[in-house]
């Protein structure tokens, strides 16, 4: 299972940062911060670590918002749960913090998004820009599948 978080500015920038990876299929493309929930590990508690040990940032468990979970899959890379988060608050300046996963970060009006960004991020963030433009989230958008064909 992973957790994803979207660090949302007043302006409705979203945080996202460039990729290094070994499969070149990834490797330099946008997504936002995430990683893997450890053994024992509660997705909140996996989402505030991974914001500080990927860009460096204190993010409080009460201050994030679930706004999404898809179940998604792609050849030659093992199926993931993955859920989404948007936090509007926290402290500190985002910094690449871990330069063999990560090169640069960035912020992006949620609206003008980059046409490299990996598509599994690009799930969540479709919900997280209905957000910024006032949309209430219906049941129906809070689950997907993706990669999975029929």
């Amino acid at each position: 299972m992973d957790v994803h978080v979207a660090l949302v500015r007043g302006d409705g920038h979203v945080l996202l940062i460039r990729r290094r990876d070994s499969d070149s299929r990834f490797d330099g493309l946008w997504h936002l911060p995430a990683g893997k929930v450890e053994a024992g590990e509660s997705l909140v508690a996996a989402a505030v670590r991974e914001v500080a040990e990927e860009v460096g940032v204190v993010v409080r468990g009460e201050d994030l918002t679930f706004v999404h979970v898809t179940h998604a899959v792609a050849p030659a890379v093992e199926a993931r749960v993955g859920v989404f988060f948007e936090v509007r608050e926290w402290g500190g300046e985002p910094v690449v913090r871990e330069p063999e996963k990560c090169s640069e970060v960035g912020w992006f009006a949620v609206g003008a998004l980059p046409g490299d960004l990996l598509d599994y991020s690009a799930i969540g963030l479709s919900v997280i820009r209905g957000r910024v433009a006032g949309e209430q989230v219906s049941g129906g958008s809070c689950f997907s599948v993706y990669g999975w064909g029929g």
